[in-house]
């Protein structure tokens, strides 16, 4: 019969909370080998405090519960969590969750991150080097296992340069310039984006007032990339997105040879339009640098980072707004 105290019993908890919902995995803590999860389509509320605590316990802790039924007794020492906007938006989050989890399973460690951090861990594990992760917006976080250095991700309006927002717009507008008879413009994208949105007077009445138009300019970003062989308008505009995203890798990846590149995120699925430029541009900014497939997603990144707190081989920075420990984990380190 397994013993709670016999160190190969103990699981650890990884939490991944982004737009689209929340996923949960249970894993060895020991080897971080993941044993079941679980997800939710319904994504963390945010309020006047940011993100809401009470929201996101409510769908968390039914989940481990449901998770940790059929393994006995063996304890939950460890849980990392992974949410969009916790930089800017986790202050009730950071408040709340380690007297929260302590009550319902007695863990006295836990890692709050922002999911660029458990994008990286994903990634790249522990070794130095920078993850660019790319979908509606776009970030890049790079680590020399001292320090975190962040370039971009400012949202669309600042920045999220070379994102799929980004692309998007970009397209557009050369749809626009095309339907006025302006320099620039692509006819291509002008038949693409009537078809997707409408005629093309009536698309800023449907794209202002919308909520969501970083998700909306984000979807034509494929039909930049569908257009891209035949028309070198859609071509330009995703060398010019290679461009941006090369300059933030540059920005965010630690000097020195040794250092390790990633590429995740939905973005990169647009495939050779976008990646073929993309490569270029990196082999010229980061030479010294080696481009890898990445490991693993922000879940398996969580998993991660909560096996690492558990064993006390946690080797990435904290950082007050990126990477936040408590309990024993923070007092060992």
């Amino acid at each position: 019969m397994t013993s709670v105290n016999d160190p190969g019993a103990a699981l650890v908890v990884g939490v991944d909370s982004g737009g689209s919902g929340l996923r949960i995995a249970l894993a060895e803590a020991a080897s971080g080998a993941v044993l079941d999860t679980r997800s939710s389509h319904e994504p963390v509320r945010t309020g006047p405090g940011g993100i809401s605590a009470r929201h996101f316990l409510d769908q968390v802790l039914p989940a481990v519960r449901a998770l940790t039924e059929p393994h006995g007794a063996r304890p939950v020492v460890a849980v990392a969590v992974g949410a969009a906007g916790m930089a800017t938006l986790g202050d009730e989050l950071r408040a709340e969750l380690p007297g929260a989890f302590a009550d319902a399973w007695g863990v006295r460690r836990l890692a709050l991150a922002a999911d660029a951090v458990t994008a990286y861990a994903g990634a790249l594990g522990q070794r130095p080097g920078a993850v660019v992760a790319g979908g509606t917006g776009m970030i890049a976080l790079g680590t020399d296992l001292t320090s975190w250095r962040r370039a971009d991700g400012w949202g669309h309006l600042l920045g999220d340069c070379g994102s799929g927002a980004w692309i998007g717009r970009a397209g557009l507008e050369a749809a626009m310039r095309a339907y006025d008879g302006r320099s620039g413009g692509s006819t291509a994208l002008l038949a693409r984006a009537e078809k997707l949105f409408g005629p093309a007077a009536g698309l800023p009445g449907a794209l202002y007032p919308r909520t969501d138009r970083p998700a909306v300019l984000a979807s034509f970003a494929p039909e930049v990339g569908r257009c891209a062989a035949e028309d070198p308008v859609a071509a330009d505009i995703l060398t010019r997105a290679a461009r941006h995203i090369a300059e933030a890798a540059e920005a965010a990846c630690p000097a020195g040879p040794g250092a390790l590149v990633a590429l995740t995120g939905g973005l990169f699925k647009m495939g050779d339009p976008l990646l073929v430029p993309l490569r270029a541009e990196l082999e010229e900014r980061l030479p010294q640098a080696l481009t890898v497939a990445p490991a693993g997603d922000p879940l398996a990144g969580a998993v991660a980072l909560a096996a690492a707190l558990a064993t006390g081989t946690l080797r990435l920075p904290e950082d007050p707004a990126l990477l936040r420990l408590s309990g024993e984990g923070a007092a060992e380190r």
